[in-house]
């Protein structure tokens, strides 16, 4: 780091983490570092190796939120987001007593990706949150609640009005360029919803329904799609028209049938884990005094509750 050279320690610390690790299943406190030189250096692939493994074995919590920090920047950075959004909602609903920093920063990188790659954004929590982020959490992310508002209004020239409102903010947060995809990907929503509506459009209606400057602006964004599987569609170049197709898809080939089977097995590994946890908490001597402090308490309650001529002789 005082080299400024990041990539140095990127093999070092990778050899480091595998030899101190237990299991694939064990965070160590060299996780957070290794993935924050990932970063720092702009070499991806190797913190994505990492971000492979399922952890269930942590020794500090702080590892764990600043694991699951870097690993989401380094999803962002790959365009993986997916897990990033997993990563970060990790973050935003661990336990916890206080807010952190980490926190409050997971939760405006987790609104983002979520407008980007899902389309939308839920200000409610889940019941597993602990309950100071679900009351803090909000009053430091207002710019960025205010633009999944707009988002959702489905209307460009709004969402960019509040874009300009907060630039600053956002600038300030380095998250401006995230903010950017959200931009780009409204027009990308709003196409896709067209092919909800019509069959066949010209490139000039697309133009005008999303409010970009062109048809060749709106061919573009429409090739794009098609590319990265977005939308399923053909260009006539001949009289600008689009044609919109079903989902060729049909779930039977080879590869399709793989990576079903592999998602079926990754549940069933994930579902004996939880079992194994289960049994494992039930054992454990702080959860059975406490759960045992709980039920004299309620007994006693319930015993005071009783009517004292039920123990009449």
């Amino acid at each position: 780091m005082l080299l400024e050279d990041p990539m140095q320690g990127v093999a070092p610390m990778l050899t480091a983490i595998r030899k101190l690790q237990l299991s694939s299943e064990h965070l160590t406190t060299l996780h957070p570092d290794f993935l924050l030189f990932c970063l720092l250096a702009k070499c991806y692939k190797p913190g994505l190796s990492i971000l492979e493994d399922d952890i269930f074995d942590v020794d500090q919590p702080r590892d764990f939120f600043l694991y699951c920090y870097y690993g989401g920047m380094i999803c962002i950075g790959q365009k993986k987001f997916s897990k990033a959004l997993e990563l970060l909602h990790n973050v935003v609903t661990a336990p916890m007593s206080i807010l952190n920093a980490i926190v409050v920063e997971a939760y405006k990188k987790y609104i983002l990706v979520s407008l980007i790659h899902v389309g939308q954004f839920s200000i409610s929590f889940p019941k597993y949150t602990s309950s100071v982020a679900q009351r803090n959490l909000k009053n430091f992310s207002q710019p960025y609640l205010e633009l999944a508002n707009s988002y959702g209004a489905g209307k460009i020239s709004e969402l960019e009005l509040c874009v300009q409102a907060h630039n600053e903010k956002f600038e300030f947060d380095k998250n401006l360029g995230l903010v950017k995809q959200v931009v780009s990907c409204m027009y990308k929503r709003n196409i896709q919803r067209l092919t909800q509506t019509y069959l066949t459009l010209s490139l000039q209606d697309i133009a005008n329904t999303v409010q970009l400057n062109s048809a060749k602006e709106a061919e573009m964004h429409v090739l794009q799609m098609i590319q990265d599987g977005e939308i399923y569609a053909t260009i006539n170049q001949k009289d600008g028209m689009v044609r919109f197709l079903e989902d060729p898809e049909q779930y039977k080939t080879c590869e399709m049938i793989e990576r079903i089977d592999s998602s079926i097995q990754r549940i069933m590994m994930l579902s004996r884990k939880l079992t194994d946890m289960d049994e494992q908490l039930s054992c454990d001597p702080l959860y059975l005094a406490k759960a045992g402090k709980e039920r004299q308490r309620f007994d006693f309650d319930d015993f005071d509750s009783v009517p004292s001529s039920k123990f009449t002789i």
